[in-house]
Formats: C-alpha cells, structure tokens, sequence
C-alpha cells in the first residue's frame, strides 16, 4: 500500500447566487455569510484532513502516485477520475449544458462532462428540468433563449428522495428549488450557460448550442430495489452502473469489508459519502477514518481490502470507475 491509506476530505464551500447560508439537512450547524452553491468533496483542489498527508490535495496526489491512487480502471493515472459534490440550489440554477467526449476534444478539452444527482433530500414539489420538450429542436431553444422564455422548451420532472437522475453530456438541463443533490461526474468543470433568468454573469450561447445533443439517454435510472449483502444485515442497492461511474447505496448496521477491486479483476480509488448516522472506515497499517453524514472518503486503489464499521447505523453512497465497458443506464422521463 505504501504510504497511501484512506483519505478524509476537507470539503470546499463555493459560493453561487443560487445558493443558500443554510446547508441543512447535510451541515446543520453551518452557517455563511455568503450563499453556498455546491460543496465540493474530490475537486483537483480539495485538501486533505488526516494523516500524514494532511494538508495536500488530491491533485498533488493524484500526479505523485498515480495508479496507486486512482487504479488501473481510470483514464489518466495522474488525473483523480470523479469529481463528487453536494448541490445545495435555493434558486433556480442557470439553463446549461456540459459537452459530451467527443465536442469537449473538439474545443481542446481531454473529456466532457457526464454526470448523475442522487437525491439525498427533496422538499414536495420540487424540480428538475432535463432535456428539451419533444419536438422541441436547437433553433427554437436559442429563439426562446433570445425571448427570455427558455424555461417554456424545457422538460420539467418532479424529483422525490432517492431518485437518481443520470445526466449525459450534451443534456440542456437545470435545477429548480428545494433539494439537496449529490453530484458524481467525470472531472471536468466545462460548463456552457445557456440562460440565466437575467442574472449579470456571463452566457456561452455559441459554445452551449453547439454541444446541445437532441438523443440523450438521460432520465431517471431504472433501478432495482435495495438487496441484502450476503451473510450481514447490510444492504446494497446499485443506484447507477454507466460508462464513467458506478455509484451503490450501502445501509449498513454490522461491519462490512469492501475492496477497491470490482468483478473485473480491476482497481479503482472508491468515494465514500456518508448521507446518514456515522462510522469507521478501517484498513490495514492505517489509523481508523471516523465518517459523519456529509464527510468523503476516498479509498485509494492501492488499500485493496477495506471495512466499514458502523456506529449503530450508516448509509453512505460508494462511487468508483467501472472496470469494464458498460452501455449507458436504463432511464425515464
């Protein structure tokens, strides 16, 4: 394992128009005077809480040891694969879309932008907008954009407590009000807004129409029910299986150990988000990882074997790069 083990993360508050000074249910003791947007967990920046490696971030890390830290599953051994972080949107956020690969190389980006919310709070009637209304095409969003009437083209969705919504590049997509999402997406911050209610920043139009995609296999993911982990009282419940991440529901009352090893034989660093109640997260030659509601972990590929022990009960998303070629999720709108 080396000198890797795993790795609390210091979360980085950013601040957005569209945020909020409370972070309730996940932070309920934080207050800022500015409006908080997005709390970032494995951003490039992000630094490290403990251990002998404190201080660093994840980039530093991911360039000094590589495969020992993302796995031999991820793309670029000296680039942290996935991005995680809470959305906290008080306001609607801008109308936006994210290049997929293929338009990202186009503009000198290596990859686009891909990504899923999971809904880890959701007050009633809350919304998300994903993808244009049918027959809706790119000249009448940009005709409606220029009319100031971007939201009438857009496909509205109620969203309830543990959805999951897969998001593929190339979606126009937005958030609405009275959620709290956790984000997993490929590492790329490449944003094109679209439309922003009239706030004074910056529009892409150019940049944003070009990657609008009309075919997208967005939607809410098709799942399975929670199952039970052999021979525990814990349970699994895979939330969303796509090209660039694997993101599983744990609920877990016992010990459990895990590996950062999937099916395939091949390794990639595992982040661990606990949603709700506390724990440990233990592994061999490395001080115990005691985890909150709203900490990440990330478990370096090279740790292998790791336990997870609960403090009464802990549930916690685990997220991670596939280790085979997978198609895109089975989603509805």
């Amino acid at each position: 394992m080396g000198n890797l083990y795993p790795l609390l993360m210091l979360p980085e508050f950013d601040p957005r128009p569209w945020g909020t000074q409370n972070l309730s249910p996940i932070y309920p003791n934080r207050r800022f005077e500015e409006k908080i947007g997005e709390a970032w967990l494995t951003g490039d920046d992000c630094k490290i809480a403990n251990g002998p490696l404190s201080g660093q971030t994840l980039l530093q890390l991911s360039e000094k040891y590589q495969r020992e830290l993302v796995g031999d599953a991820a793309r670029d051994a000296r680039h942290f694969p996935l991005l995680l972080k809470f959305l906290f949107p008080h306001e609607k956020l801008s109308v936006q879309v994210h290049p997929d690969d293929e338009q990202a190389r186009r503009v000198g980006q290596p990859w686009g932008k891909t990504e899923c919310w999971y809904v880890a709070h959701a007050k009633p009637g809350s919304q998300i907008a994903l993808g244009l209304k049918p027959g809706v095409s790119v000249a009448q969003l940009e005709q409606a954009i220029q009319e100031k009437r971007a939201e009438e083209v857009l496909n509205w969705l109620k969203v309830y407590t543990g959805d999951m919504i897969y998001v593929a590049g190339g979606t126009v997509h937005t958030l609405g009000p009275g959620s709290v999402m956790v984000e997993t997406q490929q590492q790329s911050d490449t944003t094109y807004r679209l439309y922003d209610y009239g706030r004074p920043r910056e529009l892409h139009l150019k940049e944003g129409l070009a990657a609008v995609k009309l075919k997208v296999a967005s939607g809410k993911v098709v799942r399975p029910a929670p199952v039970p982990i052999t021979g525990s009282n814990n349970r699994q419940a895979p939330l969303v299986t796509a090209p660039y991440f694997v993101v599983d529901m744990f609920e877990m009352k016992e010990a459990q150990e895990l590996s950062t090893r999937d099916d395939s034989g091949r390794s990639s660093a595992q982040i661990l988000v606990a949603v709700e109640g506390c724990g440990v997260v233990e592994a061999t030659e490395a001080e115990p990882v005691t985890v909150a509601k709203g900490d990440a972990v990330v478990v370096p590929a090279s740790v292998g074997k790791y336990t997870v022990r609960p403090q009464w009960t802990l549930e916690f998303l685990r997220a991670h790069v596939p280790g085979a070629a997978v198609p895109e999720p089975e989603t509805r709108m």
